[in-house]
């Protein structure tokens, strides 16, 4: 797993998961999408590109360990969604029928995109 191919890739998937996000807002369908995205969005990009980062680091330094490394980063993950949406909801008014929906698409996807990832890796080690 190289480092550069992991991130073309995340800056791809990036892309593609905000398209249709956007294409709504332009289209004059932004009442799908809730003031919130973007930061919602930005926080777990960022977060999902620390998880990859840091699932590239163990396959460089022990590949045995890469599958463990995932599951820790990915309990970390959803334990810093957790937080960051307890302290959002705290600090701001949101639309209740929109945010859930918001969430789970960009959570899903990134999760989706990780585990994309780890069967890619193994897939390759299994080869060797």
């Amino acid at each position: 797993m190289k480092v550069s191919t992991t991130i073309i890739y995340f800056i791809i998937f990036t892309a593609a998961i905000a398209i249709p996000a956007l294409a709504l807002q332009q289209t004059g369908n932004g009442s799908v999408i809730d003031g919130s995205f973007w930061s919602l969005f930005a926080f777990m990009s960022i977060l999902t590109l620390l998880v990859l980062m840091a699932m590239v680091v163990v396959y460089h330094k022990n590949p045995d360990y890469f599958a463990q490394a995932f599951l820790g980063a990915t309990t970390v993950k959803i334990l810093a969604c957790f937080i960051f949406i307890f302290i959002f909801l705290r600090n701001n008014k949101i639309n209740k029928s929109i945010f859930p929906v918001d969430f789970l698409y960009i959570y899903l996807l990134n999760t989706a995109f990780e585990v994309y990832v780890l069967l890619r890796n193994l897939r390759h080690k299994n080869s060797r």
